[in-house]
């Protein structure tokens, strides 16, 4: 096991993460004091953020702590994932392209997407020239069959433009300015707009994508649901998570802006927000807590 263990990459052949974590600092040679007690008996304590208890149990101070800690992060829990050798890549050709073309911004169908269909000439003259009925049912049966199909994918291709127009009409300063003015917005909003029922609307974005100024999105990024503002309009989510991940990405690291804190700071900015949704936000993008990000001196 331990020929095993010394194969590339660095933590392989490991029975847990502690295992891995050790074979790792002793192939880098890290001679840091403390590192390896850290890493077999305090790994649950650094991930609950506990580091006066990890001081404490080690006779360390906070900083030495977070030292350590900032070491363990260097390391890999996972190494073989960069090896991997399936090929999960996956290929975005969008539905349309929303191009700015001087002051207006154009929705352009992707056509090569969906085939061209056509009747088929022969079939449509023998129905002219048939004599028997029952062939000529047969024919004319098959006939209706593929121009009702054909008539349905354009239509289906006529609402998906209709609905991409109208999402582009409503998140204009989104495209003009990016994320932090995007709107909240509904499927019943353009089902509406649109004069067909939200169903309809649901299946025309499902699993549809656009390319806009500001990248590709699929169209369901574009319904999100908001939050009221003091002066009563409202801000989507996403806009608040960007806001969110700003005002952090900013903070003083020594001293963590709290959940509380962040709301009041939202607060002033005009939008009406709770600690806990500030909180659920927070940890969809994957912002660990203030204790866990606090660091110290």
């Amino acid at each position: 096991m331990r020929i095993i263990q010394s194969f590339e990459p660095a933590g392989v052949g490991a029975r847990n993460l502690q295992e891995c974590l050790m074979i790792q600092v002793e192939q880098r040679n890290i001679q840091t004091p403390k590192i390896k007690e850290f890493i077999q008996n305090h790994l649950k304590d650094l991930a609950e953020a506990r580091y006066s208890k990890i001081a404490e149990a080690l006779g360390i101070s906070l900083t030495e702590v977070q030292e350590l800690k900032d070491i363990v992060l260097t390391l890999d829990p996972k190494p073989g994932r960069n090896f991997s050798s399936v090929n999960d890549t996956q290929y975005i050709v969008p539905d349309a392209t929303v191009k700015k073309v001087d002051d207006e911004y154009v929705v352009i169908m992707n056509d090569t997407i969906t085939p061209r269909l056509s009747i088929n000439a022969y079939y449509r003259s023998l129905l002219s020239v048939e004599n028997n009925e029952s062939i000529s049912k047969f024919l004319t049966h098959r006939l209706d069959s593929a121009l009702w199909l054909i008539k349905s994918i354009e239509q289906r291709r006529q609402t998906l433009y209709n609905v991409i127009k109208s999402i582009v009409e409503v998140q204009r300063e989104f495209l003009d300015y990016g994320i932090t003015y995007l709107k909240p917005l509904t499927l019943k909003n353009i089902a509406d707009k649109i004069g067909v029922h939200e169903s309809t609307v649901s299946r025309a974005v499902n699993g549809k994508y656009v390319q806009t100024p500001r990248g590709v999105f699929e169209l369901k990024f574009f319904f999100k649901n908001g939050l009221d503002n003091i002066n009563g309009s409202a801000t989507s989510s996403e806009s608040i998570k960007k806001m969110i991940k700003e005002m952090v990405a900013s903070e003083n690291p020594y001293r963590p802006l709290s959940d509380q804190k962040l709301a009041d700071l939202l607060k002033k900015k005009g939008i009406i927000i709770s600690r806990r949704t500030v909180a659920k936000y927070r940890e969809e993008i994957g912002i660990p807590s203030s204790a866990k990000r606090k660091r110290y001196k």
